[in-house]
């Protein structure tokens, strides 16, 4: 079995342990000023952001094509038929559906496809351990319930210093938005798991404030003192990541994984300011091989 994702699970691997573990990553689109390039082939985050400082315009983001997936589907299915199709939250992007289209036009791939109803790290996680079963000999039936169960704990929250590209890329109401970036609101965003959208869980005045917040979102799924898997991920915002990580330490007892940049295609919907942090009981990753 093979494995697919797209560029918006941030899954935390090196190329060399994507081909390694036979894991094959579906780029996400941004146009800007009308330039359109493929997330980590054809421009890379820091250099992303460095055309966002340069212009005025507002960047565009798009799903994988089906095409794009068919044709990896077909490619695959030559070497084994059998694929797992695991993808960032179908209520925020269509690449979900994207690839559900693409596997209609390859019907000699037998594709199984996961909504993971999330992104980013805690998306990534789900890939992982998919991964890492398949690499250890587990059948589909052993997996999915697997990575339901990852799902299922891992938690997701966010905030960022400006509201601009939010408002812009339509995630959140535009009104709300309005009014907050007036008196100068942070929001405090989590994923919800039912249909995988953006929630506004609290607002605070400070950025600080904002990144104590996140912690106090955490402490209302787990007590202080609890051990955690954490990754703290960011836009473009080493030092508000830092910050954050930081915060963490005081209260829970972490299995982190590194500090880094998160989809570029997230961070065009939020700028260059947004931290966040993936989470969940230590305990779920136990018998992941």
């Amino acid at each position: 079995m093979q494995i697919v994702t797209d560029s918006g699970t941030d899954l935390n691997f090196t190329p060399e342990q994507a081909a390694e573990f036979n894991v094959h990553i579906v780029p996400m689109h941004v146009t800007l000023d009308e330039k359109s390039f493929r997330e980590g082939v054809d421009i890379q985050p820091q250099d992303f952001y460095q055309l966002l400082a340069e212009t005025d315009s507002l960047p565009i983001t798009s799903q994988p094509s089906a095409g794009e997936f068919a044709d990896l589907y077909r490619r695959l299915a030559t070497k084994d038929p059998d694929i797992l199709s695991i993808h960032m939250t179908s209520g925020l992007s269509g690449t979900y559906n994207s690839a559900l289209a693409g596997a209609e036009m390859v019907p000699e791939a037998n594709v199984t496809h996961v909504d993971t109803k999330t992104l980013s790290a805690a998306a990534g996680w789900q890939v992982e351990a998919a991964a890492r079963a398949v690499k250890a000999g587990w059948t589909k039936d052993q997996i999915l319930p697997l990575i339901q169960r990852i799902g299922h704990a891992a938690e997701s929250v966010y905030t960022l210093n400006e509201l601009k590209y939010l408002i812009h890329g339509g995630r959140i109401s535009h009104m709300k938005g309005i009014i907050a970036s007036l008196i100068n609101i942070k929001p405090i965003i989590g994923v919800e798991k039912e249909n995988g959208t953006y929630v506004q869980l609290a607002q605070v005045r400070t950025f600080k404030g904002a990144l104590k917040g996140l912690v106090n979102q955490m402490l209302r799924k787990h007590e202080s003192g609890s051990e955690l898997k954490v990754q703290v991920l960011h836009s473009m915002n080493p030092e508000g990541a830092s910050m954050l990580r930081e915060e963490i330490d005081k209260v829970f007892k972490c299995s982190w994984l590194p500090i880094g940049p998160m989809s570029l295609v997230l961070g065009a919907h939020t700028g260059p300011s947004m931290v966040g942090v993936g989470y969940a009981a230590l305990e779920v990753f136990e018998d992941i091989p």
